[in-house]
């Protein structure tokens, strides 16, 4: 079996440093769609280097290199296809703000294997600190398509109650048809966001836009919306990744407050509607 589940939860933590710049969070920051207008004092918070605030969101592309959802990936136990390889969610907690610049240590580990018959997931649970103590924990869910069946633990439900009631605010963002092609400079440079031929195999009519990206451009709506555009107010955001994003659309990102959280769907506007994020939680001060 290409995933052995026994080897997966035994292996230890692995751990590695962690850089980070400036130049690293504007480049994320640019990858989501921040610059738009390019001198809205708004948006300068995220691309002028002398105002610059990091949306938490960076977290998951800090230090570069592959996201969870490829390192997990090379974890003990793990042999399978990338194409067959799917980001199912990832959730983010902060233990207090990311500095703009920064030197941590990230240490990941396999926390769970989970059988959904026809499927497998993994959940890569992986803590960062610096000097001065904890900074943030990550989970990415890894959904590994033909993978399951053996037996295992299927998990808990992956999906909670929808928001009833109308939406306290919606408002929409395109995505710009090179979205990918920038983004994927931060680190996640699967071909499935690139190559057409790649996205074929994978079932894909072209490549699709990377999970975290739209991750990262719905955390900075509601931040821009609902917390008065105040990174450091975000304490945790998880999501379930329900469908893709080409480039070229429209997300169009519908918000519910709810006391101390703002629960968030997202959809694409051209495809009728068609889910791409649900399941959306974003905790806050």
């Amino acid at each position: 079996m290409p995933i052995d589940a026994s080897v997966a939860l035994a292996a230890g933590p692995r751990s590695r440093e962690i850089t980070w710049t400036p130049k690293d969070v504007q480049l994320y920051h640019l990858g989501i769609g921040a610059g738009i207008p390019a001198t809205d004092p708004d948006e300068l918070r995220y691309t002028l280097e002398s105002r610059l605030h990091v949306l938490p969101g960076f977290a998951t592309v800090a230090g570069g290199g592959p996201p969870g959802v490829i390192r997990g990936l090379s974890m003990p136990g793990i042999d399978v296809d990338l194409a067959g390889v799917l980001h199912g969610g990832q959730s983010l907690t902060l233990h207090r703000p990311i500095p703009v610049r920064g030197t941590a240590t990230a240490t990941s580990r396999i926390t769970a294997v989970y059988d959904k018959g026809t499927a497998a997931v993994l959940v890569l649970r992986t803590d960062v600190a610096d000097a001065d103590g904890p900074l943030w924990t990550d989970e990415a869910r890894i959904f590994v398509r033909g993978e399951g069946g053996w037996g295992g633990d299927r998990g808990p439900s992956a999906r909670s109650e929808p928001p009833t009631g109308d939406p306290d605010r919606t408002v929409e963002r395109p995505v710009r048809e090179d979205q990918a092609l920038l983004y994927r400079l931060s680190g996640d440079c699967n071909p499935l966001h690139a190559d057409p031929g790649f996205a074929a195999l994978a079932g894909f009519d072209r490549p699709v836009l990377h999970g975290l990206c739209t991750y990262g451009m719905t955390l900075k709506a509601v931040v821009d919306t609902l917390l008065d555009g105040d990174v450091t107010r975000v304490r945790a955001y998880t999501t379930r990744f329900a469908g893709v994003v080409y480039p070229g659309e429209t997300l169009r990102v519908r918000m519910w407050r709810a006391g101390g959280a703002v629960r968030v769907e997202v959809d694409a506007v051209e495809r009728g509607g068609a889910p791409v994020l649900v399941d959306t939680v974003v905790r806050h001060t």
